[in-house]
């Protein structure tokens, strides 16, 4: 039997990408014609980063229940070393495929050297499916980690034409075909580019017996709900969005809005040494990479709650939400509000 390798964040970790990653080998597996692995980090981010990635608040044991994955958490970005154990256990593998997930730049530095080593001493055929190319608070050190990072690679994955086309801004000297199936065949000398719809999480599905009307008097939610929900970054537009939710209050009185996630950059003890010394760092770097309007470190939405006077109209949970608690705020909801600045 084959074997297949996913290559990011596993069900540990907190995010999009590590339920991308874990539903991707869910998928492979029930086909019933491979082998699959995840082969994940222990730290996915160099240490200065003040932020907790682990998701401490799932049963994420559940996520493989029924399955004969396995998952290797072995890649540490602060440690050199793991790098090569990570190709090593890889190569040992003897994988038919590897399929990175590739959704920050910052993590060129390890994966693109994993897979380097992949493409030149085994047979695998790496693909890395892209996320995006240019990252939204791109700075000029962002595309270089980003042209290492995916560099080596056989086939890639995107999920929309506009990453297609970045991708081949990005390595002007190469030819890419767009095609809609790996086993399209194309022109020799052009790498593959697999262009598929980005799917939606089988992970999360509604409760039949979920008490919505219960619920929503325990959150003190009124007869329509808009729905904000996930981690809280500045390129969401949580703060336009609620602006405009009060425009709505004003004209209204049967709407509520739920903000439902944690702030991004607020998930350490602000009072540990630690914890400062690695914002001053942090800090100090981002301003010296990023332009300023990307900054966001005192990005702080949820005070325009009150400062528009919103506090018996909005309910707050700002905190990381389990996964087996994601339904109820989705069917409590009867609209979900994307306010994105930017997307890939």
């Amino acid at each position: 039997m084959k074997r297949i390798v996913c290559f990011g964040p596993g069900p540990m970790f907190k995010g999009g990408i590590a339920n991308y990653n874990t539903s991707l080998a869910k998928a492979l597996a029930r086909t019933g014609e491979a082998e699959v692995h995840i082969v994940s980090w222990t730290s996915q981010y160099p240490a200065i980063i003040p932020r907790d990635f682990l998701d401490r608040k799932s049963r994420t044991e559940a996520l493989l229940e029924g399955t004969n994955i396995s998952v290797h958490y072995l890649t540490n970005y602060n440690r050199l070393v793991s790098w090569y154990r990570t190709y090593r256990f890889i190569k040992k593998l003897n994988p038919h495929l590897v399929i990175f997930q590739w959704a920050i730049a910052i993590q060129g530095l390890p994966m693109g050297r994993i897979a380097r080593w992949l493409c030149r001493n085994t047979k695998a055929e790496v693909i890395f499916d892209l996320h995006f190319v240019q990252q939204k608070e791109g700075s000029r050190l962002d595309r270089w980690f980003t042209r290492i990072g995916i560099k080596h690679a056989h086939t890639y994955i995107v999920h929309s034409i506009k990453t297609a086309r970045e991708l081949a801004a990005f390595f002007p000297s190469r030819t890419f075909a767009l095609v809609d199936n790996r086993s399209q065949e194309v022109t020799k000398g052009n790498r593959k580019v697999i262009r598929l719809f980005h799917p939606v999480y089988d992970m999360f599905k509604p409760d039949p017996n979920f008490d919505v009307e219960a619920a929503k008097r325990q959150m003190n939610l009124r007869k329509y709900v808009f729905l904000f929900f996930g981690f809280i970054r500045k390129y969401k537009g949580l703060h336009n969005a609620i602006r405009a939710f009060h425009i709505l209050a004003s004209e209204r009185d049967d709407v509520s809005l739920l903000i439902a996630g944690e702030s991004f950059w607020e998930t350490l003890d602000a009072r540990r040494f630690t914890t400062r010394l690695k914002r001053v760092i942090f800090g100090a770097l981002k301003s010296m990479f990023l332009n300023k309007e990307s900054d966001e470190r005192n990005y702080r939405p949820l005070e325009l709650v009150a400062k528009l006077g919103l506090q018996d109209r909005v309910t707050i949970v700002n905190e990381f939400i389990p996964n087996e608690d994601v339904h109820k705020y989705f069917q409590v909801s009867d609209a979900i509000l994307l306010f994105y600045e930017t997307a890939t």
